[in-house]
This record gives C-alpha cells, sequence and structure tokens, in this order.
C-alpha cells in the first residue's frame, strides 16, 4: 500500500541520485521519499545487480525508478528491485533523453497510455510493493487535457498506487532534454485538475518547486510535492523537510553529526576501492547561503577530487563554514 503521507519525495535525476546522493539526503530528512536514478529494465536482469541497485539500510524509504516498454521483463525487473529490498517500483514515464526515445521508453510512452497499463499490470502481479508512474502532462503536440486523463485513468485501473506528474509537456522533436527540463511552460493547474478527477488516488506534482514553502503550497491542491534540482543543489533545504511536513524533529539541525556520518560512509566507500569525490560531489551545495560557503565548496573542488583524498578534507571543508546566527549546530 503506497503511503499516502508520502508528502515530499526526491525526484529520480540520471547521473545525479546515486547512493551516495540519497545517503545524503537521508541524512537530512528521515521522512522524505527518495528515488533512485532510472534504472533500464534490460540491464537489472542481465548487469551486474549490487552496482546497480546496492543501496544502503538507511535510504529507507526508497523506491527504484525502471525504465522500459516490455511489460514482462519490467515485471522481472520490479521482482529483482523487490528481492533487493526496494519500499516501491516506480515506472520512467517522462524522461525525453535521446538515448531513451531510441529505447521505446520514457516520456514517448505518453504516446502508448494502452501500454504503459499493461507494464503496471504486469508488474503488479510479480511484486508485493507498490507500483508508481512518474510522467509529463503529455508530449509533442498532445493536448495535456485528453492525453493525461487517458494515461491516468489507465494505470490507476491497472492497479497503480501513485502518479507523480511533471506539469510540463516534453517536447521529444526539437528540445534537448536539457532544455525540456526548462522550456516547456509549467502548468500546475493542469495537475491540480487532475488531483480533483481523482479524490482518492494518489497525484504528486513535480517541476520547477524551488522551496519548501512552495512545495507547501502545492499540497494545499495534491497529495505530495517532488523536489528535484532545488535539492540537489541547494541539499541544505531538506534539513527543514521533517519539520515542515511531519513536525517530528527538533528545530536545530546537527549539521556536525551530518559531516561525522558522511565522513566515516566515505571511509566505507574508500575501503570499498572507491573515492571521496563520489561522496563529496553531491555535498557541494549543502550549505548554499551561508558564510564560508564558498571556500567549502573550493575544498571539495579540489582537495576532495585529487587521489588518495580521505574524509579529513570534509571536515577541513565543514570547519570554513559560519553557522552564527541560523538555527543550526555546526558542532
Amino acid at each position: 500500500m503506497f503511503e499516502k503521507n508520502h508528502k515530499i519525495s526526491i525526484a529520480p535525476m540520471m547521473d545525479w541520485t546515486d547512493r551516495h546522493c540519497r545517503f545524503l539526503h537521508r541524512q537530512l530528512t528521515r521522512r522524505a521519499l527518495l528515488y533512485t536514478e532510472m534504472v533500464v529494465a534490460d540491464a537489472v536482469i542481465h548487469g551486474e545487480r549490487e552496482r546497480l541497485l546496492g543501496f544502503d539500510d538507511t535510504e529507507h524509504p526508497v523506491a527504484l525508478q525502471l525504465g522500459g516498454s516490455d511489460p514482462q521483463k519490467l515485471a522481472e525487473a520490479a521482482r529483482v528491485g523487490e528481492a533487493f529490498g526496494y519500499d516501491e517500483i516506480n515506472l520512467n514515464v517522462g524522461c525525453p533523453s535521446d538515448r531513451v526515445q531510441s529505447g521505446t521508453f520514457g516520456a514517448c510512452l505518453m504516446k502508448a497510455p494502452d501500454l504503459v497499463a499493461d507494464c503496471v499490470a504486469a508488474m503488479k502481479g510479480f511484486v508485493s510493493i507498490p507500483v508508481t508512474v512518474k510522467c509529463r502532462i503529455g508530449v509533442d503536440e498532445q493536448d495535456p487535457e485528453p492525453a493525461l486523463d487517458t494515461l491516468t485513468d489507465g494505470v490507476f485501473a491497472a492497479g497503480a498506487d501513485a502518479l507523480w506528474v511533471h506539469a510540463r509537456k516534453a517536447w521529444l522533436e526539437g528540445l534537448s532534454p536539457k532544455e525540456n527540463r526548462d522550456i516547456p511552460p509549467l502548468d500546475y493547474n493542469r495537475v491540480y485538475r487532475l488531483k480533483a478527477k481523482n479524490p482518492n488516488n494518489f497525484i504528486g506534482i513535480n517541476g520547477g518547486i524551488q522551496s519548501l514553502e512552495e512545495a507547501l503550497d502545492h499540497i494545499d491542491h495534491v497529495d505530495g510535492a517532488m523536489l528535484g534540482r532545488a535539492a540537489y543543489h541547494t541539499p541544505g533545504i531538506l534539513a527543514g523537510v521533517d519539520a515542515a511536513f511531519y513536525d517530528d524533529t527538533p528545530k536545530t539541525f546537527d549539521f556536525a553529526a551530518l559531516i561525522d556520518a558522511m565522513a566515516d560512509y566515505a571511509v566505507r566507500h574508500i575501503e570499498r576501492g572507491g573515492r571521496l569525490g563520489h561522496v563529496t560531489r553531491h555535498m557541494v551545495g549543502l550549505f548554499h547561503g551561508l558564510p564560508g560557503a564558498r571556500r567549502y565548496r573550493q575544498i571539495l573542488s579540489t582537495d576532495a577530487t585529487r587521489p588518495g583524498a580521505g574524509p579529513d578534507v570534509l571536515k577541513a571543508a565543514f570547519a570554513a563554514v559560519d553557522f552564527s546566527g541560523t538555527d543550526a549546530e555546526a558542532a
């Protein structure tokens, strides 16, 4: 059963929301639902599963996003994901990248709502955890009113537990994936109307949400809000999630404890053959706006990327940040 209290989630973002990023985000919020990068169903079935799917137990609740368009392959990949311990399986019907289109999945599936429904039904038949969908309001010349309604009706009839809607069209011809994140206009009202038509189904909203205040405003109209680039580039905002949306965290946030946790995590990663930079690249924007943040960024961008760099670099960077005048705790 999909949790109706998943008010905040962190969007699946290719090349960004890897296991190290998600571990960081979990130190900032205990309650937000985290999503993996999209993983192609064929890779799950035939690839190196631990590298593709492995995650730290502290990441829960965490959802696996799959890409694909073959119902049986998606069902098998979903089964594997459930066995790995994921809390949810999400189907990507929103990514506009060229490599996704060439595989006939992602946003181009908006044009094949019956196939999307078949994929959802197949996955539901293989797993006991929630199966959800993330989509756009439409693609190319589609009218977002009937296109989104048709997709929504189909996936919920097939058993989907939730639908997350990026409130922009995707233009598969003429715009790059990066341009598709900015140029098509946001239409939040379209998602609000969808929720009004589906009062008993979970509808979440995504796209252009820059702050927790904006997310709170959206939740007056839908069931959940999904943060994307704002959560990645300024992850410190996530320290306010549990207080703002769940009212279950102290007023101050202990960033020193977070740095200790990330340093310990980095040690484990390095011992397995990884590098400090794999972890710290997700932490560069952590103290955005605070005195000393520029020096913090400089240290992580230079010293943390050098061969042999260890967690002492992370602690040296943290020491440059000035928390005086804030509600956060530095030590």
